[in-house]
């Protein structure tokens, strides 16, 4: 319930300071105002932050051929101190493949 209701909270931007405390990752999104990527730095007491930029069309090769596709920029800083660098690496990876494979997402998504 809480999840739902800071959530909505969120998205009406209504968010409270009480509301944005306590965590352990965040999310920095520099997609709205462009480039290509950025190192973001980790918010002390969290633990990691991933950085998102914006999504570009870009071509791929795959199968003898380009073709395009939504590439998304992201990177990831971490507290080595408690996050594995090979953890980090396999949630990247696993993060990656997740947004590249399109049914992962309802047929709605992107419309």
């Amino acid at each position: 319930a809480e999840l739902g209701e800071v959530s909505g909270r969120a998205r009406e931007g209504r968010l409270l300071p009480q509301d944005m405390q306590g965590g352990s990752f965040s999310i920095s999104s520099l997609g709205g105002i462009g480039g290509t990527g950025f190192t973001p730095i980790v918010n002390a007491p969290e633990v990691a932050i991933m950085g998102v930029s914006r999504a570009q069309m870009k071509p791929v090769f795959q199968d003898d051929a380009f073709i395009p596709r939504l590439i998304l920029p992201f990177s990831i800083s971490y507290d080595h101190r408690v996050v594995d660098g090979a953890a980090a690496a396999r949630f990247c990876r696993h993060l990656a493949e997740s947004l590249g494979n399109t049914d992962n997402f309802p047929k709605w998504a992107g419309k």
